[in-house]
């Protein structure tokens, strides 16, 4: 089958949404599928064409930028060759130049399947109200276009004021892919070293950094947990430095790095065997996120792979690892109290918080991820465009999982 991938920022950058489309669209290569990643060339480093673990890349250049959206005036007429070509057409959401591309797939009757990852929610300003106000339209337009509609969970569909209009039409459940890099016990002795961790605790986040993430919320609850954990360290993994349109914020919790830089430490991007070597390391991991741009959190599942227990907030969707699995707490959105009683909770009890990690790890496979999707696509091309809002039998088993805890 061939399949073509569109979204905005790929690989090498940087997030949830790109990293889902990365693992998706190798697994799918593995299988024997075509997969085309059409995107932006937001990088002029990087190359118009290129081929990665079996997955052509196509990057279109930016003419300019509006907020953290691009515009690039040579992505109509390759959208146009690529849809001819193609078997179904693959849309990741939110993405401005979505319903140009179902359009053109409706055109040609081709499949047209949206994923819709998360809301897109702005930092404060008239200019991004209107920036928000377009990509809706747009989300809007390119929703009504399509053929089926993807989400994580049921949780998140029906939270999300988009998600919830397709509930009884065409929306789908399918588990986001994740998986880790093979490591070795040298991996994580080097890693170890590297960041001089001892016998102390350490809670670990993950993430850019980013206004929606609530790095605040960790920031703040901090204290309260080094007065039972002295000595508990922080290490936070992700780009920290020179991340498009969140200076400000940067700027704003650059005070409070310095206040608890002995024991807060900003790590950057790590990948490869030193993101399994840092997750091995961790004895709690935080996902403090504090809006809907924040859908699932993929960390969340990365980190319960390794035994390590989570405390994620309460926003639908991010609930749903820890709420499925029992695998950690789920605490309100923005409570820095409520996040450190979490974090002291698992600091001294996480052997209790730990569940079935392979059972965990192949609900989210991302060979299973990628066998739905081609399941959803072979239906569509049949004609058949029924809705299956129903969640996979797969997080029933983690529930009863769960239940045999009794948490």
């Amino acid at each position: 089958m061939k399949i073509v991938e569109v979204l905005t920022y790929y690989r090498p950058w940087v997030s949830g949404l790109t990293i889902y489309v990365e693992r998706l669209s190798k697994a799918l290569a593995r299988q024997g599928h075509d997969v085309t990643v059409l995107t932006s060339q937001y990088d002029p480093n990087l190359p118009l064409y290129d081929v990665m673990d079996g997955v052509k890349i196509v990057r279109i250049p930016v003419a300019a930028r509006v907020s953290k959206g691009v515009l690039m005036p040579g992505f109509g007429p390759m959208a146009w060759k690529l849809a001819q070509q193609a078997d179904v057409l693959h849309l990741h959401l939110p993405q401005f130049d979505a319903p140009g591309v179902a359009l053109r797939g409706r055109i040609l009757h081709k499949p047209v399947v949206l994923t819709y990852h998360c809301d897109l929610q702005l930092p404060e300003g008239a200019f991004n109200r209107l920036v928000d106000r377009v990509v809706l339209s747009m989300n809007q337009l390119a929703g009504k276009l399509s053929d089926a509609v993807v989400t994580y969970t049921r949780d998140y569909g029906t939270h999300s004021p988009f998600l919830s209009q397709f509930l009884d039409e065409k929306l789908h459940i399918i588990p986001p892919p994740v998986e880790l890099p093979d490591y070795e016990q040298a991996d994580v002795q080097a890693f170890r070293q590297k960041h001089q961790l001892g016998n102390e605790p350490v809670v670990g986040i993950i993430c850019r950094l980013a206004a929606e993430k609530g790095v605040e919320v960790l920031l703040k609850a901090l204290p309260i947990v080094r007065e039972q954990f002295p000595n508990v360290r922080v290490l936070h993994a992700g780009q920290y430095q020179n991340i498009i349109g969140e200076e400000a914020y940067a700027a704003r919790l650059a005070p409070l790095f310095e206040k608890y830089k002995n024991h807060y430490h900003l790590l950057g991007n790590i990948e490869g065997a030193e993101l399994s070597a840092f997750y091995n390391c961790l004895d709690c991991l935080c996902v403090p996120s504090l809006n809907s741009t924040e859908s699932f959190g993929l960390v969340q599942i990365e980190a319960m792979q390794n035994e390590v227990p989570v405390a994620a907030c309460a926003l639908p969707g991010v609930r749903q690892p820890v709420t499925m699995t029992g695998m950690g707490e789920v605490t309100a959105v923005s409570d820095h109290t409520a996040l450190a009683q979490a974090i002291i909770n698992i600091l001294h009890n996480k052997a209790n918080y730990q569940r079935d990690a392979q059972l965990i790890g192949n609900t989210f496979s991302p060979n299973a991820t990628a066998e739905a999707y081609i399941d959803l696509f072979q239906k569509l091309q049949r004609g058949k465009l029924v809705g299956q809002t129903a969640e996979p039998a797969a997080y029933d088993k983690l529930r009863a999982m769960r239940d045999k805890y009794g948490r």
